[in-house]
């Protein structure tokens, strides 16, 4: 099986590691790689901020992008939610309505993609640290994504995973958001953080790069010994 791979912006510039992970997952799984290095953003800041022109360029070069019919495949649950459901917004009965439904068919998450397309629960990583699960709201409400991820984690080696109080509140960042309601984003980081030491956990484990950028920013701001790991790069330790 060949696949396309998306990076997005924040793993490209922040994270890069978490991608070079990813590839690492999908090639010991058997899968070829291939990575389309013109692409660039799914156009999702874009849109949440209001500026629908701009994000629908970006939208259209996304899409040209990746038309190769191809499962794409990425280690963001929020850029793969917004191309699933928000380019209906964008491009329903345009001239790229039948690229974008093919799109919307054939992303994945990752770890979607390992458990229902691979049929993969078990990596055969090892992560030898007490954590805890932040659930992402583009994750979970958006893209639905609940279960995946647990199925791996209950498989790695070494790895206690300990659910918070409240496990699915949001951690404040929401994009913009975190911008424009910089008080009550920080009060919603310091909420998520004083459940996770609650539960004893080192790490706090995540879909998405963005809700653990903020919350590590929180984290490092405080001094609190805690520390963020995105699931990809838990899968990836313990087998390289």
């Amino acid at each position: 099986m060949v696949v396309d791979i998306f990076i997005p912006c924040f793993i490209d510039q922040l994270f890069p590691e978490t991608g070079f992970n990813m590839v690492k997952i999908l090639e010991k799984a058997g899968v070829q790689v291939r990575y389309n290095k013109n692409q660039t953003c799914c156009g999702q800041i874009a849109f949440t901020s209001g500026f629908w022109d701009h994000a629908k360029e970006i939208g259209e070069k996304f899409i040209r992008d990746f038309q190769d019919c191809r499962y794409v495949v990425a280690p963001s649950a929020s850029c793969v939610s917004m191309v699933k459901n928000h380019y209906d917004e964008m491009f329903y009965n345009s001239a790229l309505h039948n690229e974008y439904r093919l799109l919307k068919k054939n992303i994945y998450e990752i770890t979607d993609f390992l458990v229902n397309v691979l049929h993969i629960t078990d990596v055969g990583a090892t992560f030898n640290h007490r954590a805890t699960w932040h659930y992402s709201c583009s994750a979970l409400r958006e893209y639905g994504l609940k279960d995946e991820p647990k199925v791996l984690l209950s498989n790695v080696r070494g790895l206690k995973l300990i659910e918070m109080e409240d496990p699915e509140t949001c951690c404040g960042f929401g994009g913009i958001f975190s911008v424009k309601h910089e008080a009550v984003s920080v009060a919603l980081a310091k909420h998520r953080v004083e459940l996770a030491l609650k539960t004893g956990a080192e790490y706090i484990l995540s879909t998405d790069s963005s809700c653990l950028m903020h919350l590590e920013g929180y984290v490092k701001q405080q001094n609190i010994p805690l520390k963020t790991a995105h699931i990809v790069d838990v899968l990836a330790s313990g087998w390289e």
